[in-house]
């Protein structure tokens, strides 16, 4: 069932505003597989910000799907998911901007943070996935 506008708004924020989102992708067989993130809103969306390499990439590429939820650095939910949909930015621009809120949400740390990974593996190393919240 889809979310109302009102209700999407409300997912949004709390989702948007949490530390860390429990964010759940599901592999070619189903099985799901939860990750704590970091997460920053970006008007009707979420961003996080990733390895490029990583799982959570390919599955994604593979099956949009994903859960969203609350939780705590450990990947504790903290309270009721949503279904969502989500996709890979490959545009570098859309990435740069995932960066960029990442690095405002989160100040000192996510600014050294990302900075780091830059430096580390280059612009190219890293990807924003973009989350929408469903229902």
């Amino acid at each position: 069932m889809a979310l109302d506008p009102a209700e999407a708004e409300r997912v949004l924020a709390r989702l948007g505003e949490a530390k860390y989102l429990l964010l759940t992708t599901y592999r070619k067989d189903g099985s799901p597989v939860p990750t704590p993130v970091w997460v920053a809103r970006d008007g009707d969306a979420l961003v996080v910000w990733t390895v490029t390499t990583t799982a959570k990439v390919r599955r994604l590429r593979n099956d949009p799907r994903v859960e969203l939820a609350e939780c705590t650095f450990k990947g504790a939910p903290l309270g009721p998911g949503v279904a969502g949909t989500g996709r890979v930015l490959d545009d570098p621009e859309r990435t740069e901007r995932a960066r960029s809120l990442i690095k405002k949400k989160y100040g000192l740390t996510g600014w050294l943070t990302v900075q780091a990974s830059v430096i580390r593996r280059g612009r190219s190393g890293t990807i924003g996935l973009e989350l929408t919240p469903t229902g």
